[in-house]
């Protein structure tokens, strides 16, 4: 069970590596979002996707190591977690600890992840309020003032300016 316990430790730590570098992403997306860098913007979500992949393996494996210590400890499946495990590894201060430190680690550099998200869903938030003003303006632009100019069918006329340019002749 000790080396079950250390791959658990491992995939944990491989986990807290790929939180990291997904932090380091979300940095970098609050920045291209407030310069509103759309290319750049792609290319890094590219790279989160990729990031969340790996993300989903470790995981994977970890609930596969978990229901194998769960099989070696006797115990059911669905009731051990890493929290648990942490509880019945009293016995072994050492590997407890590791654990305990992998888990913490994982479970703050997580949360800084989900803030982070947080934010920059706020920020697309904005950004897509900003567009959609900028649009209804545009269109105003293009609008006719209301009037009440109808033609003879009683259709309501005048709706769109025309073109802001003219036509001269010299």
């Amino acid at each position: 069970m000790a080396s079950l316990v250390e791959e658990l430790v491992s995939v944990l730590e491989q986990e807290l590596h790929i939180y990291e570098q997904l932090a380091e992403l979300g940095e970098q997306k609050r920045q291209i979002l407030i310069q509103s860098d759309v290319p750049a913007l792609e290319k890094l979500t590219v790279l989160e996707q990729e990031a969340s992949t790996e993300l989903l393996a470790f995981s994977n494996k970890q609930t596969e190591l978990l229901n194998d210590i769960a099989t070696v400890l006797g115990k059911n499946p669905q009731e051990v977690t890493v929290t648990r495990l942490i509880g019945f590894l009293e016995e072994q201060p050492g590997v407890q600890q590791k654990l305990s430190e992998a888990r913490d680690h994982l479970i703050e550099t997580a949360e800084l992840v989900n803030r982070q998200n947080e934010l920059n869903g706020i920020l697309i938030h904005q950004a897509m309020e900003l567009l959609e003003f900028d649009i209804t303006l545009f269109k105003s632009m293009r609008q006719a003032p209301e009037t009440a100019n109808y033609d003879r069918n009683a259709y309501n006329t005048g709706m769109l300016l025309g073109n802001s340019g003219f036509d001269a002749k010299q």
